[in-house]
């Protein structure tokens, strides 16, 4: 883009338009993965839906490539493209919450520590993710888990409606009623057909939960995952737990004497009671694998669980992740987790296995473009360190991590947990048989795939 195609764009929009001339630049460009550094060609900050559909307008009639920044948090660096025009959409960040209703109206910008603030003022929540610096929109539109999971579904399976910018620049509402084609691919289908500039949320009662944290020393991890297999999916769906194998951070609550140590364990998260004898029952049985290392356990407000990892894992650090889905956690799956706990590669590094199961296998398998509704859990793995030159050391782990367990997943992956580079092969299989009818929708609202910086669907016929 010129000078002139610049200027023309910067008179069309109330928000700032950013060069790579301009003061803030470098700033602005940044994203939370450290390890993606692009530059883009310009970056339009847009206020408001109608500078997103010039923005969008914009990029098409100087055929400039396009893509959009909602959250940042995109572990491949989706949102950023070198000569694109970046549309950004830090600057709409608003929830209006409904309490008769039980909704919440939340701008594309907004993250969930935004939606979580707000409907946490009249005791709701929706599920969505576990850290507050996610952007609501990458979330949502890949499906979105968290620690509601399994007692309200998926984020999509709150979505009600959601206002969408489309790759011509109008502007339609896509909801069961209106536009149920769009509306169907872009629960969990990612950014592949327009720019989501505000989200319909369903609100849930929600408000202080049951936080536990429960740690093994490395040798139980055979007995943990044996325990936790069966004792997760049949326990009442107002229990969430994530497993995870990490690298012990040396701050409060935990003690001195575990710091820096690798450990494997359970992020828990209870709704249905958080008095002294509710939490002492619900967690009783976490000795029965093995005597843990640690455990602690306390009332907190939803947003507070939501918001404890934000300063362990800050933005500017080195990300390189991969996943896939599990129905079962195996022998010989149990094997690769033990294997790879000792070989961490920095203090940072982690494991997590998230519960897919209870209320979010309630809606059918074609409902929505979700394809798992039949795996239990969604596997990650992340190589992650405040040092650049740990950059190929956290990949090759993750990587060689990954192709040890994935023969043992079900072949396809959450697709906000794939990497950009992994390819189309993967893409397909994240979508499974899902996959020709979101090419489909993807033909009639997005043809020329100008959003196409996703986990790219191709539209059929191209």
């Amino acid at each position: 883009m010129n000078g002139t195609a610049v200027e023309t764009l910067r008179a069309s929009l109330r928000g700032e338009v950013i060069g790579p001339d301009d003061a803030g630049y470098d700033e602005a460009r940044e994203i939370y993965n450290a390890m993606i550094d692009r530059r883009p060609a310009v970056i339009a900050r847009c206020a408001d839906t109608s500078d997103v559909r010039a923005a969008v307008r914009h990029a098409r009639d100087t055929g400039t490539d396009l893509a959009v920044r909602g959250g940042g948090h995109s572990g491949g660096g989706l949102c950023l493209a070198d000569g694109s025009l970046m549309v950004d959409l830090s600057g709409m960040r608003w929830v209006r919450v409904d309490p008769v209703a039980r909704t919440a109206l939340v701008g594309g910008g907004s993250r969930i520590g935004d939606l979580d603030h707000e409907a946490h003022g009249y005791g709701l929540a929706t599920p969505g993710g576990i850290m507050s610096t996610t952007g609501v929109g990458g979330l949502t539109l890949g499906g979105g888990h968290g620690y509601l999971t399994r007692a309200y579904g998926l984020t999509i399976d709150n979505l009600l409606a959601a206002d969408v910018v489309l790759a011509d620049g109008s502007v339609v509402t896509a909801s069961a009623e209106e536009h149920p084609d769009l509306f169907w691919a872009l629960r969990g289908g990612g950014g592949n057909f327009g720019v989501v500039t505000s989200f319909t949320y369903a609100l849930h009662p929600v408000g202080d939960v049951g936080l536990a944290v429960t740690l093994w020393e490395p040798e139980h991890i055979g007995a943990v995952l044996r325990w936790y297999r069966e004792f997760l999916p049949a326990a009442d769906t107002d229990l969430y737990g994530f497993f995870a194998t990490l690298v012990v951070a040396p701050e409060a609550p935990f003690p001195e004497e575990i710091h820096g140590k690798p450990m494997c364990g359970v992020v828990w998260c209870h709704t249905g009671g958080t008095d002294e004898e509710s939490l002492a029952k619900t967690f009783a049985a976490v000795a029965d694998p093995a005597p843990p290392a640690f455990h602690f356990e306390t009332p907190v407000p939803y947003p507070g669980i939501q918001s404890m990892f934000d300063d362990l894992v800050p933005k500017g650090l080195q990300w390189y992740w991969r996943g896939d889905f599990f129905d079962s956690i195996g022998e010989d799956a149990i094997d690769v987790h033990g294997t790879f706990l000792e070989r961490m590669p920095s203090e940072l590094s982690t494991m997590h296995l998230y519960p897919v199961d209870g209320a979010a296998h309630r809606p059918g398998p074609m409902d929505t473009a979700w394809a798992y509704r039949d795996a239990v859990w969604s596997g990650v793995i992340a190589g992650i360190s405040p040092d650049p030159g740990d950059a190929e050391r956290i990949r090759a782990w993750a990587v060689d991590y990954w192709e040890a367990l994935h023969p043992h997943s079900m072949g396809g992956a959450y697709v906000n947990f794939l990497g950009e580079d992994e390819g189309g092969d993967r893409v397909r299989a994240t979508y499974r048989d899902h996959y020709d009818r979101l090419a489909e929708v993807k033909r009639r609202y997005d043809p020329d795939n100008v959003f196409r910086h996703t986990q790219n669907i191709v539209p059929a016929g191209g």
